[in-house]
């Protein structure tokens, strides 16, 4: 059976994904004054947004809770992963862009912050979708 849904702008998407590091780039950089909780979990919710994303840009037709799920799944491995240490992934987690993308330190408050991000992604892509259909007896 096709799928029906229509699917996601991978323009739009990759856009919002940059939009998405930009923030969380800004939201770690100290320069705008977020509180320490703020700007770890500011961060990590769009970090998970970005993973959301993303995802949704390599699979537009899939639905916003599949695609949640994924995203949901990569992130708790990712974060899960940090438990790990072994002297190859420390060195990548100590260069910048490996601690951006691998983290250091696991912690249950970060997996909450992505679930967060997640929810409240796949409830505003939803919510989107459902708003733009046309209504019945319309183009």
């Amino acid at each position: 059976m096709a799928d029906r849904r229509p699917a996601r702008s991978r323009l739009v998407q990759a856009v919002a994904a940059a939009a998405v590091i930009t923030l969380g780039l800004i939201s770690r950089s100290g320069h705008i004054g977020l509180s320490r909780f703020w700007a770890k979990y500011s961060g990590d919710a769009l970090w998970a947004i970005m993973v959301f994303l993303l995802v949704g840009l390599l699979f537009p037709r899939r639905s916003s809770v599949l695609i949640g799920s994924i995203a949901l799944a990569y992130s708790c491995v990712t974060e899960f992963s940090q438990l790990y240490h072994a002297p190859w992934i420390d060195s990548l987690r100590h260069n910048p862009l490996g601690h951006l993308v691998l983290g250091d330190t696991f912690s249950w408050g970060d997996m909450a912050a992505y679930l967060s991000g997640i929810i409240v992604t796949g409830t505003v892509e939803t919510a989107a979708n459902h708003f733009m259909r046309p209504m019945p007896g319309r183009r």
